[in-house]
């Protein structure tokens, strides 16, 4: 599958592989390492995963059992979104980088502009003062790279005003009918990689209409089609499954979307 082996580049010269596997919800355990040893089995090279997820020891020991070489595989991790201070990123960069047991982290993500709790609440000082945690551990070779993630035009602004390094990337809920086009726009004028987590809604998009009939004429599934959707448009699709066949058909995409096909789906609005 192609389509694996590409890569965009961020950081300047950082290769992260189009596709990525995410592990939301995926409970640690035997879950998270059996879905995480398919996912590499299938050829993914790029695995997403967080300290709030608390998968993170079983995403390390999958990775470091698979027979992969680790310099073959991205690592995405992010700091919990309720930390908006100097030293709680510090201890959780620490945590989490022992938990997965992999050395250098390849991708380090700020999880959200604002506690989970309390969502839309203004910490942009919080968010400089953290990100200047990540700017160091950047500069001390500990990430890769550093990121955000569902971070808005305002609170990129306010972060970047502020700071030495523009994020990398951004981690944004995207997906056919909601596609955020005011972030993915300024993203792409920055050069912030745009990553497009729940590619599939939760399964929503899989129920027929424009997407089932572009599916069965270009031959794919639905889920396909979406993921290549995302591609099309240079956004980073991280679908998550637990099943192998899913798993590995998720990345089966090394097709392309016709104009017609497009713009049927840029129609579509959630």
């Amino acid at each position: 599958m192609p389509v694996l082996t590409d890569t965009f580049t961020i950081a300047g010269d950082v290769a992260i592989p189009k596709i990525g596997f995410g592990t939301w919800q995926i409970p640690d355990g035997q879950e998270a390492y059996d879905s995480v040893r398919s996912a590499l089995d299938a050829g993914y090279r790029h695995i997403d995963t967080a300290l709030a997820y608390g998968n993170e020891q079983s995403v390390g020991r999958a990775v470091r059992e698979s027979g992969v070489d680790r310099d073959e595989i991205f690592i995405t991790t992010k700091l919990p979104a309720e930390i908006k201070d100097a030293d709680g990123a510090r201890r959780a960069f620490e945590k989490s980088q022992t938990g997965l047991d992999l050395g250098v982290v390849d991708l380090y993500l700020i999880h959200a502009p604002w506690p989970w709790n309390d969502m839309g609440s203004d910490h942009r000082d919080g968010n400089i003062e953290v990100w200047k945690v990540f700017e160091q551990l950047y500069a001390d070779g500990r990430a890769r790279s550093i990121g955000v993630s569902n971070f808005s035009v305002a609170d990129l602004e306010s972060l970047t005003a502020a700071t030495d390094v523009v994020p990398h990337a951004n981690q944004i809920r995207w997906f056919v009918g909601s596609t955020q086009d005011d972030v993915t726009a300024w993203c792409q004028q920055h050069g912030v990689l745009v990553e497009g987590y729940s590619p599939l809604a939760t399964g929503r998009l899989l129920e027929g209409g424009v997407l089932d009939d572009i599916a069965q004429r270009v031959g794919r599934t639905p889920a396909q089609v979406a993921i290549r959707y995302l591609l099309e448009k240079d956004v980073l699709p991280l679908p998550k499954s637990v099943t192998p066949k899913r798993i590995a058909e998720n990345a089966d995409v090394d097709f392309a979307l016709d104009a017609d096909a497009i713009a049927a789906l840029d129609a579509i609005r959630d």
